[in-house]
């Protein structure tokens, strides 16, 4: 299939290799499960938590989220909180099925058919991200880097460059694909062409080489173009 906004990449340019997928937000939209599941958290320990405080988690590490609850009221250990919180978000999942993002599975078997080698780079602890892999009826992606892999997380780059280096690319012939400003940062910092495609919270000056509304529509032949055309204006920049 031939994207509408797909243009040829200019020749001699360097090859996209891999793309990189962020999970909750980007790939699924399973934010709302975590925002649902932390409010009754915070109030079963007497504490308030607002719609706003849930968006200042959207990207954060689980950890750095566990540590803000616990400010929040919660009187449990980081990892008691990401046990509790994961375990209702995958009965959420479970319950109401999981709401894939527009046009990301479309985009991923298009990738798929193209040759292309994926990662999934989340936060989630690892037997989530699998879990939510799982559901996809073809094998998505040829490597998953989660939180409890990471070196460290989002922001800093690890997540990122692990992925690239499990799946024997250089990471500036990857895209990675983010919704939250942290993830955004992460993929920047790595040296990634970071695509953000927003979703609860504004991505405006962060700094993705490109914002996309959607994904819908788009095929592997327009993220080429994209690596392709940052990788010229890169070098313009250094010239």
């Amino acid at each position: 299939m031939t994207s509408p906004h797909a243009a040829a990449p200019a020749e001699g340019s360097p090859e996209l290799r891999a793309v990189l997928w962020d999970m909750d937000g980007t790939l699924v939209d399973t934010e709302p499960y975590w925002i649902a599941a932390e409010a009754p958290l915070v109030e079963e320990y007497s504490g308030t938590w607002t719609h706003e405080d849930a968006l200042q988690l959207v990207g954060l590490s689980l950890d750095a989220s566990a540590r803000i609850l616990q400010q929040a009221g919660v009187r449990l250990s980081v990892d008691e909180i990401i046990t509790t919180l994961s375990a209702r978000v995958i009965a959420s999942c479970v319950e109401n099925g999981v709401p894939f993002r527009p046009g990301a599975l479309e985009l991923l078997r298009d990738l798929r058919a193209a040759g292309i080698r994926t990662g999934l780079v989340t936060m989630s602890m690892r037997h989530m991200a699998l879990a939510i892999a799982d559901l996809i009826d073809f094998p998505a992606f040829d490597v998953v880097v989660a939180g409890d892999d990471a070196h460290r997380p989002k922001p800093y780059p690890d997540p990122y460059l692990q992925a690239a280096e499990a799946l024997g690319v250089d990471i500036a012939d990857t895209v990675a694909i983010e919704d939250s400003p942290n993830g955004l940062r992460a993929a920047i910092a790595s040296g990634a062409v970071a695509l953000g495609v927003p979703n609860m919270v504004s991505l405006d000056g962060v700094g993705a080489a490109e914002l996309w509304p959607t994904l819908a529509g788009r095929t592997s032949g327009d993220l080429a173009a994209l690596h392709a055309a940052y990788a010229v204006r890169t070098a313009g920049e250094l010239a």
